[in-house]
């Protein structure tokens, strides 16, 4: 019974994965719309031949990684069920010691061991055709440490979360998944706050703007968007990736603004201050805090969720997986299972609210900046480094873009331009 359902479950996930190739490959449209060819969102005006066939590659493969990576994901841990590998990963930990907090950690660490292994193809893959494509500039031994820290850090702050968690299940078998919503808030504004003084510069170095010049007029923008900064940063991203950002992160006094050095290059000061005046737009109109409402309104209905499906598969299938009830740390995959599946059902909705915050952003910046052109040029110009599709396929929008496309946004710019026209303004 066990291998039927196995088999079932990867022939599930083949299934799958050959349908988004046919539609990635053959059956979606990325088409420019003929109203808009000749127009600055036709890459053709701004990309050659040669751009615009690698940017279909390209993208064409990471949307496939992206589709084929998350129910991988889910494939593994209902595997590593059925076949009692996580009962086992739990019984390791119980000989190992006594000691209920040491066991978590155990197990967690072969739980996180064997998905950081399961997982390393893809990202790999992933690694290996940035490099060909020329986005990344990284070598492997700089990848490879990244994806060090990514694991400790990832280990850490699971092994926090789960011995919480299971600390309320045990405690409260009924309402555990409401004292997980209520102890979520303050970690989650926590964790914003630490992010970019503790978190952030694991990764990469940071270092004041050396244009002063520029930086004068970036805080300038930021006192008028009543943003407590009195820096701005650069961070070193050359030595990782050809792409371009900037972002404004933190809360309260933590927070940043922060430029990559690739942008600095690449882009001229109106261009960067528009990015930046989209950035700021985010804290003027308190996305941050709209997000951070809208995550724990998700995660209180998600938490409800889960618990009520993952007490009802333990008790059907339980004795099957050799998971005797929730309280056992060997049922964790059930829950990051659900999770993770609950997640990618409800990505929809959320990248939707987050497209119509960018365009909020992008109105913001040309309000704040007056400077049109530089937006075309920008997401032009990010387009070009990033070698994105300037018009993906509708099931890539929904489930990938939190961003709207770059043939929405150029449009964006162009229209309001004609709005005001009109308007007399």
């Amino acid at each position: 019974m066990i291998k039927k359902w196995a088999l079932r479950a990867i022939i599930a996930y083949v299934l799958f994965g050959v349908f988004m190739y046919a539609y990635l490959y053959f059956l979606a449209d990325s088409s420019i719309p003929d109203a808009l060819k000749g127009t600055s969102a036709d890459p053709t005006t701004f990309l050659d031949a040669k751009e615009i066939m690698l940017s279909e590659e390209y993208s064409k493969f990471r949307n496939l990684l992206f589709f084929l990576a998350t129910p991988y994901e889910w494939l593994f841990y209902y595997l590593i069920l059925i076949f009692g590998i996580s009962a086992k990963f739990e019984d390791w930990a119980k000989k190992t010691t006594k000691i209920s907090i040491v066991t978590t950690a155990i197990y967690l660490f072969w739980l996180s061991l064997a998905s950081f292994l399961v997982m390393f193809p893809l990202s790999y893959l992933s690694f290996m055709m940035s490099k060909s494509y020329n986005i990344s500039t990284q070598t492997f031994s700089l990848w490879m440490k990244d994806k060090l820290i990514d694991f400790w850090i990832e280990f850490a702050i699971s092994f926090i979360v789960i011995t919480v968690l299971y600390a309320l299940i045990r405690k409260f078998k009924k309402r555990w998944w409401l004292g997980a919503w209520i102890l979520s808030v303050p970690f989650s504004i926590f964790m914003m706050f630490i992010q970019p003084v503790l978190i952030d510069p694991l990764y990469n170095e940071f270092t004041p703007l050396q244009d002063k010049q520029l930086e004068a007029k970036i805080l300038e923008f930021a006192d008028k968007a009543n943003i407590p900064a009195d820096h701005v940063y650069e961070v070193d991203m050359s030595s990782k990736t050809n792409s371009m950002n900037a972002y404004v992160t933190g809360v309260g006094s933590n927070s940043r603004i922060v430029l990559w050095d690739t942008t600095l290059e690449r882009l001229s000061d109106d261009e960067i201050l528009f990015i930046m005046a989209h950035e700021m737009a985010h804290y003027v109109e308190k996305h941050i805090y709209i997000g951070i409402a809208g995550y724990l309104l998700l995660t209180l209905i998600g938490l409800y969720i889960t618990a009520k499906i993952m007490e009802r598969w333990i008790t059907r299938r339980g004795q099957t997986w050799k998971v005797e009830k929730m309280t056992n740390i060997s049922s964790l995959p059930v829950f990051l299972l659900i999770t993770s599946i609950l997640l990618f059902s409800v990505s929809p909705l959320t990248n939707w609210v987050s497209r119509y915050q960018e365009v909020r952003a992008d109105t913001y910046a040309i309000e704040m900046t007056q400077n049109k052109d530089a937006g075309v040029q920008t997401f032009q110009s990010l387009t070009k480094a990033g070698l994105s599709q300037i018009n993906p396929p509708y099931l890539v929008k929904i489930f990938r873009y939190g961003h709207p496309t770059m043939l929405e946004r150029i449009k964006l710019i162009e229209e309001y331009e004609l709005k005001q026209e009109d308007n007399g303004e």
